[in-house]
Parts: structure tokens; sequence; C-alpha cells
């Protein structure tokens, strides 16, 4: 008990002191971040973030990985801006079909032993052109609703500060503490075990890959809600940032090892790089490079952890 203690422990605390750090330096940087204002605008595209990186988590929590979900989000907020907008009906259908392909996707996969890897890929592909049909060029119109929830002003802690928070505590609760998350872990650690049990795989992959769609689902529609229009192309990103926000909360590609909460808070570390480089006056052209040796410092900071613990253990 006590040696899980200290992962659990060692998984949340280097993304947490990564992103203290971070605060702490763009503090010192621009002191006048330091305010409701200023956190607003440091954090105002986390919440799209989180959703999608915990949407990324589901998906390795079975071991797998999804490289269509920038494409994925891309297509929903056009979903979003477009049909959800206007015909409110026709765009929750299309939203419960984008779900329902994407259990067929996690059963496929099962099924047909294909890599993950290589049918996301192919499926992008197919997000993005039907995200061009949907709209060719930038455009539409964020739902009212979805307009005012995201820009709320809640006193004392801005809305993106507390969306994290109750992103984070309900994915904790759905993967960690539920005995539905239990099995999904288990589906990712150990499969026969969880058969032998009399639990269904492909009933467990269909539903854990339904539930990341539903979580990027919700980060469309709050991209949507803070950029109040969309485009084919808007979450592009989204794909590498969850993968990484993922790695940097403490998860691991293999053994259903996954943290809801670092997750959460290895999105909101990556949301505030961004900000900390142009706080720099680093180049736009050096930012993806520099987010990148940020991750991989953190990633060492994280082995030279684990090979202390193995050590300890040892002794």
């Amino acid at each position: 008990m006590r040696s899980l203690f200290t992962r659990d422990a060692a998984r949340l605390l280097i993304p947490a002191l990564s992103l203290a750090i971070l605060l702490i330096v763009i503090f010192y940087l621009q002191p006048r971040a330091m305010s409701y204002t200023g956190l607003n605008l440091l954090f105002n595209l986390a919440v799209p973030i989180a959703l999608a990186t915990i949407a990324q988590m589901l998906i390795m929590t079975v071991n797998d990985l999804d490289l269509s979900m920038g494409t994925f989000v891309s297509f929903i907020a056009c979903v979003v801006a477009t049909f959800l907008n206007t015909n409110p009906l026709l765009g929750l259908l299309i939203l419960g079909a984008a779900i329902l392909v994407y259990g067929a996707l996690g059963v496929l996969i099962y099924v047909r032993n294909l890599p993950s890897v290589v049918v996301t890929l192919g499926m992008s592909f197919v997000w993005s052109g039907l995200a061009v049909l949907i709209l060719p060029a930038p455009g539409g119109q964020a739902p009212i609703w979805a307009r005012a929830l995201m820009t709320s002003k809640p006193p004392i802690v801005p809305i993106a500060i507390i969306a994290s928070i109750v992103i984070a505590l309900c994915a904790h609760y759905l993967i960690m503490r539920s005995s539905f998350g239990v099995v999904l872990r288990g589906v990712g650690g150990n499969a026969r075990s969880v058969e032998r049990a009399g639990w269904s795989i492909i009933r467990a992959r269909a539903t854990i890959y339904a539930l990341a769609a539903f979580f990027a689902i919700l980060a469309g529609i709050a991209l949507v809600g803070l950029t109040t229009s969309a485009d084919a192309n808007i979450a592009l990103r989204y794909t590498l940032l969850s993968i990484a926000g993922v790695i940097l909360g403490g998860g691991e590609f293999v053994g259903g090892r996954v943290s809801p909460i670092g997750a959460v808070i290895g999105a909101l570390t990556l949301t505030l790089a961004g900000s900390f480089l142009s706080f720099l006056r680093i180049s736009p052209d050096w930012q993806i490079g520099a987010q990148g040796a940020i991750l991989v410092l953190v990633l060492g900071l994280r082995l030279l952890f684990n090979r202390l613990e193995k050590r300890g253990k040892a002794s």
C-alpha cells in the first residue's frame, strides 16, 4: 500500500511542480498576470485541451493511441458551429452517430487485432474530409448557451480553473474510483484476467472509445464557445497536445497506468507553456520545439524519480 501511495504521489508531484514553477516564473515576468483577468487569459484555452487530453487518456487506458483526436475535435467544432446552432436536433443526431462510430472503432481494432495507430490515422482523414464538407471556409457561429457558459465570470476564480477542477474530479472518479473504471484499467493491464472474471472485453473497449468521443465532443463545444466560430483545422494541434498532456501527467502507453488529475494538470501546463514562451519573446517558429524541450525535461525528471523509487525498494 505504501509503495502504491508513493508511486501515485510521484505521478502527481512532477506535473504539479511543473505547473507551479511555470506559474511562478510567469508571475515574475508579468506581475499583472497575478489577477482574475490575468489568470482567465492564461487558462482561457485550457478547458478544451483538458477535455481532449481526458479523451486521449481513456484511449491510452486500454493501451491504444488515437492519432485522429485533433481532426475529430475539429469536425465536432464544425458541427457545433453549424448544425448544432441552426438545427439542434440534426446536430445532436450527428454527434450521437460520431459516438457510435468511435465505439465501433474500439471493437474493430480489438476483433481484427489492428494497430490503433493505423486505424485512427486513417480515420483522421475521414474526420478532416467531413469537416471540410461541412465548413469549407472558416465561419459558423457558436450556440448562445455554449458562448455564455465559456465566457461566464464566476466570483473569485475564473471559469477555466473551475471547469478544469470539475473535469479532473469527474474523470478521477470515473477511472480511479468506480468499479467500472477498475475494469477499464484492467483491460489495459491484463485483459485475460478481466475476461476470466466474466467481463466482456469487447463491451469494455466499445464503452471506453464511446466515452472518449463524448469528452472530445465536449472539447469541441468548449472550443467553439471560446472562439465563437469554427474551422476544419481549428484543433489539429490537439492530437499531440493530448498525448503530451497524458504523458506529462504521469500516464504510460501500456499497462492501463493513467492519472486523470495528472492529465488535466499536464494539459494546464502545456497551455501555460505557450504563454511562458511568449513572455520570453521566443519566436512562434521556435515555440513548438521549446514546448517539446519542456516535455522532455519533465519526463527526464519522472524517470529519475522512478529509478530512485526502485533503488529504495531494493535497499
